[in-house]
């Protein structure tokens, strides 16, 4: 089996959250090489780290921190997925789906998901959700 982390879940693995214990000990009991991201993981993870700037949840040094991290996971620990152009049409069809109510970035972890045959782990309830409407197993951690 194999799994696809989106941010919330690689986000969750860098900085203290309430979901981090759990998600921490679940990627240690992880085989090498069956848990994925994406290239798409790379800006959106830079994203939410800056968004935690921006709303005082981390200081600068924190951030500079987990980018660290980041990075070493990035390159060492997770095979990292392609985003190719087919992703796109099937995120955009997903996102097209208004009772889903899927954003663009999620619409595309979807994709990439399940083009890669690979089960979902999210902390998003509402994702997950959809991912399951979708045919994408969730792993709940």
């Amino acid at each position: 089996m194999s799994y696809y982390l989106d941010t919330s879940a690689v986000v969750a693995a860098l900085v203290a959250e309430p979901h981090s214990p759990a998600i921490l000990d679940w990627l240690a009991a992880m085989e090498p090489g069956t848990v994925f991201i994406s290239d798409w993981s790379h800006t959106e993870v830079a994203s939410a780290l800056s968004l935690k700037v921006r709303t005082g949840a981390l200081t600068l040094e924190l951030r500079a921190a987990a980018a660290s991290a980041w990075q070493t996971m990035h390159n060492h620990n997770f095979p990292t997925l392609a985003v190719l152009p087919e992703h796109f049409d099937v995120a955009a069809n997903f996102a097209s789906q208004p009772d889903l109510g899927l954003r663009a970035g999620d619409a595309l972890h979807l994709a990439i998901a399940r083009e890669g045959a690979h089960n979902l782990v999210t902390l998003d309830h509402a994702m997950a959700d959809a991912a399951l409407q979708l045919g994408v197993p969730v792993e709940r951690v």
